[in-house]
């Protein structure tokens, strides 16, 4: 029989943020490649914004069924088919003839990176025991997705140069495929934490569990602002590689300043665990992160000021601005309705997150078409800020409310 340990729990949680990583890579590679697939396949700037967001069409629609899959299923046996899916997508996109092709690979890559990503939290739940060991690994879980899409930005650059668009997205794939590797040798399988005894009675609980979390406050107010955090990032960071090139940046100085601004979110990921378990309100925390990120968009592309002062806005930005999802996890524990429905919770938490990612690119690409420019976009993502300051209050109340 295989032994339940196949590594540690620090190595374990390691490749499972390592496997994350590799996912989120997929999300990064797009932004630096835009300029590339412009001029290659003739993208337009909408187009551009549909593809940095149909990555999370899967996400947008499925995140509650995929979270309940892996609980019926198993973490693991989810996360190994959707590596395989994502793979797939990105091969399948280095073969795309035209945009239209590449949107739907696009599709299936979401669908991978959702299967592989989602599950992870709960897999690091059910095999690392030891409490403090668990704790780090979620926080740093919670920073996988800036981390990939940071590496992607800064080594895109002189990949995208070195083999061309096409043979980026084939190595993608194959690196996908070596994290699947890597999972199912080093990770054991499933049915040695899950008895097939207990699968019936997870079935038979699915419904409740739905009704419980929808009839809750907390389930929708975490939804919504992770929403309002999740489109204005990604439309911003997504698309800085395309302003700087646009200014006349040279490639690799657009590499390097895309990639700092993606990478610095993660240290507002993790510091809020930290600043969180020493007192602090969760509702400040979001208070301060949301008018952080409605100001630094405007200092950064309304306001006129020296270059160097508008890309540390954006650093503001994104770093303050990383304080958002690393509260809103801790809340999604919270204001669950009850133990079994963390989950859940979360997965509908990611729903609504995919679903900004979804509409702040194009919202974002729509704008800067229209007025010709990007010095009118900050007003999306004011609008965003300032609806997430009413929602911080709110879910300080209902944070207060329990016990």
């Amino acid at each position: 029989m295989t032994a339940p340990n196949r590594l540690g729990p620090r190595p374990l949680a390691a490749l499972v943020v390592a496997v994350g990583v590799t996912c989120a890579l997929h999300v990064g590679k797009l932004p630096v490649a835009i300029p590339v697939l412009r001029d290659s396949l003739g993208l337009s700037l909408v187009q551009a914004g549909f593809l940095l967001s149909l990555v999370q069409l899967a996400g947008m629609t499925l995140g509650l069924v995929v979270g309940l899959m892996a609980d019926r299923l198993g973490p693991r046996r989810v996360m190994l088919a959707g590596l395989m899916l994502l793979a797939a997508g990105s091969a399948l996109g280095a073969l795309a003839p035209n945009v239209h092709v590449l949107l739907i690979t696009r599709v299936l890559e979401g669908m991978g990176f959702l299967s592989a990503v989602l599950p992870a939290p709960g897999l690091l739940r059910q095999r690392v025991h030891h409490g403090p060991t668990l704790s780090r690994s979620l926080g740093w879980w919670g920073a996988y997705m800036p981390l990939g899409t940071s590496l992607a930005l800064l080594l895109g650059v002189p990949l995208l140069a070195t083999l061309g668009w096409r043979w980026a997205w084939v190595l993608l794939a194959l690196l996908s495929l070596m994290a699947a590797a890597g999972l199912a040798k080093w990770v054991a399988p499933d049915d040695q934490f899950q008895p097939a005894s207990t699968t019936d009675s997870r079935s038979a609980a699915l419904g409740p569990r739905l009704r419980r979390t929808l009839q809750s406050p907390g389930p929708w107010l975490t939804a919504l602002a992770f929403f309002l955090y999740s489109g204005q990032w990604l439309a911003v960071v997504g698309f800085l590689p395309t302003i700087y090139h646009q200014a006349g940046y040279a490639g690799s100085t657009v590499a390097v300043l895309s990639a700092l601004a993606a990478g610095i979110n993660m240290v507002g990921n993790i510091g809020a665990g930290w600043w969180l378990a020493r007192g602090a309100r969760p509702g400040m925390v979001l208070t301060l992160a949301y008018l952080t990120m409605g100001l630094g968009a405007w200092v950064a592309f309304a306001a006129v000021g020296h270059p160097v002062w508008q890309y540390l806005a954006v650093l503001a930005f994104s770093g303050v601005g990383g304080l958002i999802p690393g509260t809103l996890f801790g809340l999604a524990v919270k204001l669950a309705p009850d133990s079994e429905t963390v989950s859940t919770t979360v997965g509908w938490m990611q729903q609504f997150s995919a679903l900004g990612q979804f509409l702040g690119p194009p919202l974002v690409a729509w704008v800067a078409t229209v007025v010709g420019g990007w010095h009118w976009t900050w007003t999306v993502t004011g609008a965003s800020s300032l609806l997430g300051i009413l929602l911080a209050g709110r879910l300080q109340a209902e944070w207060r409310s329990r016990p």
